[in-house]
């Protein structure tokens, strides 16, 4: 039983630690994308709105 959980904690402790290192790598380069974006313009998404007149009955 003593076995079992000193393998059990040990890698629930390794996973702990990963888990630290990912969270911290992530935020770094969303930092990093967040400044890249501020530089660049951003594009428009939508196409410009036409009239209602160009619309076709669907049914």
């Amino acid at each position: 039983m003593i076995t079992f959980l000193g393998i059990l904690f040990g890698l629930l402790a390794i996973n702990a630690v990963l888990l630290l290192f990912s969270v911290n790598g992530t935020t770094e380069v969303f930092g990093r994308s967040a400044q890249k974006n501020d530089k660049t313009s951003v594009t428009k998404l939508f196409p410009p709105k036409s009239s209602e007149t160009e619309y076709k009955k669907a049914v």
